[in-house]
């Protein structure tokens, strides 16, 4: 599907106020028997206020003490209950990078469509979003199931020597960026086609390792289905993968044609997610259906082994 080239990589005022009752005059008779007898007044007033908010106070206390002795076990346990019981759906991502050069909306919306009728919720990015920043985060967003509609290659350079499986970005190189990932064999440099690269036209693809020392975070048994081509001609990128927390790993074996992988990813997933059968049954019932590639005669695989006998709940399920 794709060429890989290799890369090197408050004031206060002191008022005096006198008010009129500060004024000397002449005291009436009787008046302090009468002050006396106000303050009287005003203590009986105030005993007595403040007895009601003691026997207020202890009211109320007294009953909150009772509701909280008397409250039944069941209703908190069912009450806890109710708070466990409520769990988010999985979620899924949909990476369509080749939309930038063999766009298929069928295909998206066949696969949202599958995805939503099985319970997930569906991240769609298009192939400008896919850059080097874009792979390093992936793992952070909790997905359970990430399809992988990229460009990728094993193959190196126009002399066709054996490498690591690539996953191409849309971000074009820099010699200024990314200098530590480009000098450990994290990102290389890739073009779609040698007339490209001739011309200058390279971009950022990610290696295993950049999967394994640079992506934030890890995968929560997460299924990876990556329709590019020879995504499992060897098992450096899934092994990459099952590092960071992924549980299974489906890919083409040899290069793949755009048109091919759309329509085998479409009948996996109606075998995996809405048939709800085992990794092995769903691969199996997909060649049925579309056979191999009609050009590179590639098929299907999955790693690691042991996954077949598992389906997809199975599989995001356990630890």
């Amino acid at each position: 599907m794709s060429t890989l080239r290799s890369s090197i990589s408050p004031l206060f005022l002191d008022y005096k106020i006198e008010l009129p009752y500060m004024k000397a005059r002449k005291k009436a008779k009787g008046t302090k028997a009468r002050v006396q007898a106000y303050k009287k007044r005003l203590g009986y007033i105030g005993t007595a206020i403040t007895v009601a908010i003691l026997i207020t106070v202890i009211v109320i206390s007294s009953f909150l003490i009772y509701s909280r002795l008397n409250s039944s076990p069941n209703q908190t346990s069912n009450k806890d209950q109710t708070v466990t019981s409520i769990s988010m759906p999985p979620q899924a991502a949909i990476v369509d990078h080749l939309s930038l050069t063999y766009p298929n909306q069928t295909f998206i919306q066949t696969a949202t469509n599958t995805l939503k009728q099985a319970g997930y919720t569906v991240d769609y990015y298009p192939g400008e979003k896919v850059t080097v920043e874009f792979y390093r985060n992936l793992p952070t967003h909790g997905y359970r199931l990430i399809i992988l509609r990229v460009h990728s290659s094993a193959t190196w350079g126009a002399d066709l020597k054996e490498a690591p499986v690539i996953l191409f970005t849309s971000e074009r190189i820099s010699r200024t960026r990314y200098i530590h990932e480009q000098l450990n064999d994290q990102l290389f440099w890739v073009s779609y086609t040698d007339e490209e690269a001739e011309k200058g036209i390279l971009y950022f693809g990610i290696s295993p390792l950049f999967v394994t020392q640079s992506m934030n975070g890890r995968f929560q048994n997460t299924t990876v289905i990556m329709m590019g081509c020879e995504g499992l001609d060897n098992p450096l990128m899934a092994k990459a993968f099952a590092e960071k927390g992924s549980k299974a790993y489906i890919s083409w074996n040899e290069p793949v044609l755009a048109s091919h992988t759309d329509q085998a990813t479409s009948h996996l997933l109606q075998h995996l997610l809405i048939e709800k059968r085992t990794l092995e049954e769903s691969v199996q019932e997909t060649f049925k259906e579309v056979g191999s590639d009609p050009a590179y005669k590639s098929l299907l695989v999955y790693y690691p082994p042991e996954v077949g006998e598992q389906t997809i709940e199975d599989i995001t399920d356990n630890p």
